[in-house]
């Protein structure tokens, strides 16, 4: 994947969208959340995530402190920093990071996943949900990264108890790929476009198989 451009991208579309509406429109895939509220969290994690590589530490905390007039410019300040950061630091430099490489590799893909979703919710919070567009390969690996990052993480935090059961997920827009959740009875199988999938998993769209809608009352991503 090229992560930079690919995050270059994702930011502006997710800026782009949240200029098109009002700031205090209300998001529905993140419950009580305004579009501003959600401006505020991702341009604060794009500073944040930019400290953990120059700093080497989690302890930034820059969040938006202007009018709501400046907010967009404000994100876009901060998407831009955390590109220029990103770009100025090899991927295998070191970082601090919530995960086993504490390379700066991480938060370059890290970061276009998050932006991505986010900017599913910011088109949905302007009626424009269907506007959002992800290449099969990202979005399958943003669900690779949930089965074989987040979840296991929830587990080891003991944030959730292992499923009570397997969650099966197979692209129809991806070759000879297949991956799991859990490792217990019963098996649901997900079937979609990757897309899709990835959406599911972060419970941004329903899931209609029962037993896989079940599955996913777990909160197998933070």
């Amino acid at each position: 994947m090229e992560w930079i451009p690919l995050l270059d991208d994702a930011t502006s579309r997710f800026a782009d969208a949240a200029a098109s509406g009002d700031l205090e429109s209300p998001v529905p895939t993140c419950p009580d959340w305004t579009l501003s509220d959600l401006v505020g969290h991702l341009g604060w994690v794009h500073r944040w995530a930019a400290h953990a590589v120059t700093h080497g530490t989690p302890d930034g905390n820059e969040p938006f402190a202007g009018g709501p007039v400046a907010m967009v410019d404000w994100y876009r300040d901060s998407a831009r920093h955390l590109v220029d950061v990103l770009t100025e630091h090899d991927a295998d430099a070191p970082a601090w990071t919530f995960g086993p490489e504490k390379v700066a590799g991480f938060w370059r893909r890290r970061q276009v996943h998050e932006t991505v979703v986010h900017e599913y919710d910011a088109l949905a919070a302007v009626g424009r949900e269907a506007d959002w567009s992800i290449a099969p390969a990202l979005a399958w690996d943003g669900v690779d990264e949930v089965a074989t990052f987040f979840y296991p993480r929830q587990v080891r935090l003991e944030r959730i108890r292992p499923l009570p059961g397997t969650l099966r997920l197979v692209p129809t827009d991806v070759e000879s790929a297949a991956l799991e959740i859990g490792s217990a009875d019963p098996v649901a199988e997900l079937t979609g476009a990757s897309s899709y999938l990835l959406l599911a998993l972060w419970k941004r769209v329903p899931v209609e198989d029962p037993v896989a809608a079940d599955l996913l009352q777990t909160a197998v991503t933070p």
